[in-house]
């Protein structure tokens, strides 16, 4: 994923913390905000301590953006999203948890409608 995809700083998270609004399942939460500014789409991926060590930790994150990397064709623009890793999504397959990215991210209307 470029780093121009990328949230970085802590007031870019807080914004979106207290102005978005979340979807969940078990294995993530996603928190979604609007921003004209930005020309596609920002993410940012957060993973408590409680889910692992920094390996553990370090693998989800690169996961979860090779995932988002695959579909940023699907996503929809203008708009930052945090995605908040769960303990359950340590235990899963690359395909499982990509299927649950997407799941949330439907649930959450931020993926294009299909055939567009």
């Amino acid at each position: 994923m470029h780093k121009s995809l990328r949230l970085r700083n802590r007031a870019d998270f807080s914004r979106v913390y207290r102005h978005g609004k979340s979807f969940a399942n078990y294995q993530f939460v996603v928190y979604w905000f609007r921003k004209k500014e930005v020309e596609k789409f920002r993410v940012g991926i957060s993973v408590s301590k409680k889910v692992g060590n920094a390996v553990v930790r370090n693998r989800m994150r690169r996961l979860v953006k090779e995932i988002m990397r695959n579909h940023e064709d699907k996503l929809i623009e203008h708009v930052d999203l945090v995605f908040i890793v769960r303990k359950g999504a340590v235990e899963m397959s690359y395909k499982d948890l990509e299927k649950s990215v997407l799941h949330v991210l439907r649930k959450a209307s931020l993926l294009k409608p299909p055939g567009r």
